[in-house]
């Protein structure tokens, strides 16, 4: 439960075996780590629907080792996160007595997917091998049948009983054998034209139908994913990065700053150790919902990362009285030989998203547009051409000099800031061994809802305690209200892999997916 595997010269984590596999003989071929992780996330595509797929949005950070001149690596940050369509109607919505965005089963709650255009910048700057080589393995498996994991079953007999969902139907237990012929068909266009064969292609044509309106070809027609500057803070003597708005990102590096002033615990069972983080991350987050939009800045100023540690008491649970208003996702990391490090995140958002499913490839389309505001003037309101505030939170470590530490990422909606906290703490703090870092017992801030609606009235979260924890009365006596929770995927799949500083490599799949694995060459 605690291995940590190593390797000398690369390594792919992710939360499917077969989808690491693809990764490890794509690095044995020559690829970079950018074609490794594309060829990871395609088979994820096919694989893990519950959790990501061709619907559904993705970003990346990628470290560019330093040239043979020398000097410091460079931080690349990717977000191919999609835009709401031209018909996108916030009064539309209001009218029907909306408040917030659909959850479920509604199109206007589905930006254009920007998985694939994600693939194309990343292959477009990094990539060494042909795009239709790196996404053969997932074809073969959406065309041939893949075993269906443990977790994808319970959502799949839902998803089975929806318009499109069709290709589930066999998925009624572990192992099973499940095909995907539409999905096949759109990665093979992928290979052969590019982005424009899925946008342009039978995807794009099916999409438009069930839109409705709520598209337009000129929409699928414009590239979604753009290089930005990636955010960093300096924490526990190492630069921690993260995607800047409208990613969530900040909240990490946020709660990591706050972190790296307080005096925690020697040791992570101490409960103070999870009440400071605890507290850390409420801090951090709860004025989420009035902040994060596409165009924030300055959200990680030194003096409010000051400001906020202040508020923090040692010994007892905050009272916050800020204002705030009224998933699923898959994680994958990869290191080459040349010390290139990918840290990817891609995301349906809620299990398979928003249960629509484009009706001629059967591909399920993501929710993202639930980060989306429906308060009129909002700086993150619904509205054409706009990006939701998402939580994909990837993270990426550096160490003084430059040169790289840590790829790692979670899955967990606006919890993915709370676990990465407590991992990195684990790693850069009390120096454990990926694997037992990954496995260790978390909490995280919940409400028993949606797993995207913890700041929606940030007083009323509850402390949920995984099973095993040693916090749980520890917690409860600093006055958090606690819930004990059973150890599993609820507290998200966290993947890490660690550069050692003679270059060998660590890393762990997290045990939580059931059937992860971190494979090296």
């Amino acid at each position: 439960m605690h291995n940590t595997r190593y390797a000398p010269s690369g390594m792919v984590c992710s939360v499917d075996h077969l989808a690491s596999a693809a990764g490890a003989a794509v690095l044995d071929r020559g690829g970079s780590a950018a074609d490794a992780a594309i060829a990871v996330n395609a088979v994820l595509a096919v694989t893990a629907p519950h959790m990501c797929g061709l619907g559904g949005d993705l970003f990346a950070l990628v470290y560019e080792p330093p040239g043979r001149d020398g000097g410091s690596g460079t931080v690349r940050a990717l977000n191919a996160s999609g835009r709401a369509g031209s018909g996108a109607d916030p009064d539309g919505l209001r009218a029907e007595g909306h408040e917030r965005m659909p959850h479920l089963h509604d199109i206007r709650s589905v930006p254009v997917p920007g998985c694939v255009d994600g693939w194309a910048a990343l292959h477009a700057r990094y990539g060494r091998l042909p795009l239709a080589d790196l996404l053969a393995p997932a074809v073969r498996l959406a065309r041939d049948g893949f075993p269906a994991s443990p977790l994808m079953v319970p959502g799949a007999r839902v998803a089975a009983q929806r318009p499109g969902g069709g290709d589930f139907t066999a998925a009624r237990a572990p192992g099973d054998r499940v095909s995907r012929p539409g999905v096949a068909r759109a990665l093979r266009a992928v290979g052969v034209a590019g982005r424009d064969g899925f946008y342009l292609g039978e995807f794009g044509a099916g999409l438009l139908e069930l839109g409705a309106g709520e598209y337009t070809r000129d929409d699928l027609a414009a590239p979604a994913a753009d290089w930005v500057d990636p955010l960093r803070v300096r924490a526990f003597g190492h630069d921690v990065w993260s995607m800047p708005p409208n990613s969530q990102g900040y909240l990490l590096l946020m709660a990591l700053g706050i972190a790296d002033g307080l005096e925690l615990p020697a040791s992570p069972a101490h409960p103070s150790w999870a009440h400071l983080l605890a507290e850390a991350a409420r801090v951090s987050g709860h004025d989420r919902l009035s902040v994060l939009h596409e165009d924030a800045k300055d959200l990680l100023a030194p003096e409010e990362i000051a400001r906020r540690r202040a508020l923090i008491d040692p010994a007892a649970r905050l009272r916050l009285r800020a204002p705030a208003e009224p998933g699923d996702t898959t994680y994958l990391c990869v290191v080459d030989g040349d010390g290139m490090g990918v840290s990817l995140i891609q995301s349906n958002a809620s299990g398979f998203g928003s249960m629509l499913f484009e009706p001629r490839t059967g591909i399920n389309l993501h929710n993202r547009g639930i980060g989306f505001s429906l308060r009129p003037g909002h700086p993150a309101e619904y509205g054409p051409g706009r990006r939701p505030p998402h939580t994909l939170t990837p993270a990426l470590i550096t160490r003084p000099d430059g040169a790289l530490r840590s790829v790692l990422g979670t899955m967990g909606g606006d919890a993915q800031p709370q676990i990465l906290l407590q991992v990195i703490a684990r790693l850069l703090r009390h120096g454990e061994e990926p694997g037992p870092a990954v496995a260790a017992p978390r909490w995280r801030l919940g409400t028993g809802g949606t797993g995207f609606d913890t700041w929606d009235a940030p007083d009323d979260t509850v402390v949920d305690v995984e099973e095993g924890a040693p916090w749980t009365n520890g917690l409860a006596a600093l006055g958090h209200p606690v819930s004990a929770r059973p150890y599993g995927s609820m507290f998200g799949h966290a993947h890490v892999i660690d550069v050692r500083p003679g270059g060998m490599l660590a890393g762990a799949a997290d045990p939580r997916s059931l059937v992860g694995a971190a494979i090296g060459r």
